[in-house]
């Protein structure tokens, strides 16, 4: 082989290399998004649904011809290490009928002086229940800013689709827990 036909070889080959090096570092950073939507469109990791009005008065029709199908549904609240807020629910527990809208609450407070920014992450569990359980308004969807000191009441409303009652996994489920955690805006990805 020649001196020339060897440095081109060894230029091809470096150029699949850096080709393969830059396509990796660009699937790294894709990842954390791709996944994100990958568990929002498939409910997997108890990842919850987010519903329009159309499809919420969708799953009442349906939860209608149901009749009286019942779920438990628990609320969770926790925060961060480092975030200076209390924040729970203010119910523990509903008893919804399946495809009805209901809405829960939560209370957050910033206890520090300064204001802070917080976001909410969240879960449903079991996890085969999270591609049931559609949100239709939730403070999730945005950041939340607290003064010094201020206390606010925040809504969910959702539903758990009928649709629950179809799935071989999910219909024996008895309770689903909807668990937040806040935490402050720079902490988060």
């Amino acid at each position: 082989m020649s001196t020339l036909s060897l440095e081109r070889s060894n230029l091809r080959l470096g150029l699949i290399g850096l080709t393969v090096a830059l396509a990796m570092l660009g699937l790294g950073f894709a990842a954390v998004p791709l996944y994100r939507l990958f568990c929002q469109v498939t409910g997997f990791a108890g990842t919850t649904q987010r519903a329009s009005e159309s499809k919420a008065a969708a799953a009442a029709a349906e939860g209608a011809k149901l009749g009286a199908a019942k779920i438990s549904v628990r609320f969770d609240g926790n925060t961060a290490p480092d975030m200076p807020w209390s924040f729970g629910p203010e119910q523990i527990t509903q008893t919804v009928k399946l495809g009805e809208r209901h809405m829960a609450f939560y209370r957050a407070k910033n206890n520090s002086n300064v204001p802070i920014v917080g976001a909410a992450s969240f879960n449903v569990s079991p996890e085969q229940t999270g591609f049931y359980f559609n949100k239709i308004q939730c403070f999730c969807f945005t950041q939340q800013t607290l003064q010094p000191g201020q206390e606010v009441v925040m809504p969910v409303l959702y539903y758990v689709d009928p649709a629950i009652r179809n799935d071989p996994d999910a219909a024996p489920v008895e309770q689903i827990t909807l668990s937040y955690t806040f935490h402050r805006v720079d902490d988060i990805d």
